[in-house]
């Protein structure tokens, strides 16, 4: 074992507390020691938790963000809802305007209608005149892109 290698020693180091000025002595490597915060003072150990020890708006900083979190989420929830949402017209949809101008002969104008429509199965809206089976095809791709839950009885491409 290499000699001289070990740090000096001192059984009677100061300790002093820079918030309340508190002293004590303990054993340590360093003389002096100086701390922030000690047992006499810090929240925790007084039992004044609701005391915080706020450096620089930390705090503050922290809730902020927080906030701005759940804005953030509450705009993308309300974008998902109205991305979804039944009014939402058909001439937003990538069709022709033969099965666009088909479906409003029929009056089937919102997403909600041919949801309506698509219960009673595929078959309801190939009964529309000018509507036919490549246009309800691109209709449901569609849909099902756009997060819209297509009725059990039209989830089946029927031939």
């Amino acid at each position: 074992m290499k000699t001289k290698i070990q740090p000096k020693y001192y059984p009677e180091a100061k300790v002093t507390c820079a918030s309340c000025g508190a002293t004590w002595t303990t054993g340590s490597t360093i003389p002096e020691i100086r701390t922030e915060v000690c047992s006499n003072c810090h929240p925790f150990y007084t039992g004044q938790q609701q005391r915080i020890l706020d450096r620089e708006g930390q705090v503050d900083r922290f809730y902020k963000r927080l906030q701005v979190r759940q804005d953030y989420v509450s705009e993308q929830k309300a974008a998902l809802e109205s991305k979804t949402s039944p009014n939402r017209p058909i001439s937003e949809f990538k069709l022709t305007a033969k099965a666009i101008e088909a479906l409003k002969k029929a009056e089937i104008v919102t997403v909600g209608d041919v949801l309506a429509k698509l219960e009673g199965g595929e078959k309801a809206l190939l009964d529309v005149e000018g509507f036919g089976r490549k246009s309800l095809i691109d209709l449901k791709k569609q849909l099902r892109q756009m997060g819209y839950e297509i009725p059990a009885a039209a989830a089946e491409i029927e031939i």
